[in-house]
């Protein structure tokens, strides 16, 4: 995606992703990572602020840091990394919450022509099953693969 994003670095597996978010809030470190499911070759895309204190990410929080769009698009870009790195991946992705599944899919649809032109975009019905992604239509989750 040609939008601004954070630089990031990974391990040698390309399943964990950290940046810095930069903004009035202060820097506030981020976490992508790709867990393996129970299902072949799909994989759980989680993302959040890094709790210092657990060790682990906060997929709850809310950072208000003023640059929304700019880690979306880091965010995305990894999906580029991680599916470049392992191209028979299917990338599971749903929000913590339904507020941020909302944004998920906005996102999806204000660049679905640019990510349509390497990727298969699916949705998650409300009755239980998977269709190619249509903008205008809700979903609960969405999968993601290389073309």
């Amino acid at each position: 995606m040609n939008k601004p994003k954070y630089l990031y670095k990974t391990e040698d597996e390309f399943t964990i992703y950290e940046f810095v978010s930069e903004g009035p809030k202060g820097s506030i470190k981020k976490i992508v990572e790709y867990t393996e499911t129970s299902t072949e070759n799909v994989y759980n895309l989680g993302f959040g602020d890094y709790d210092e204190t657990t060790k682990s990410i906060n997929d709850l929080s809310v950072t208000n840091n003023g640059d929304s769009l700019k880690v979306l698009a880091t965010v995305a870009s990894t999906v580029y990394t991680f599916l470049e790195k392992h191209p028979n991946a299917y990338i599971l992705a749903t929000g913590s919450t339904n507020v941020r599944t909302r944004l998920y899919r906005m996102g999806i649809t204000n660049n679905l022509t640019e990510i349509t032109e390497d990727f298969i975009v699916y949705g998650f019905t409300d009755v239980g099953s998977w269709e190619e992604f249509e903008i205008g239509e809700d979903y609960e989750a969405f999968l993601i693969t290389k073309k």
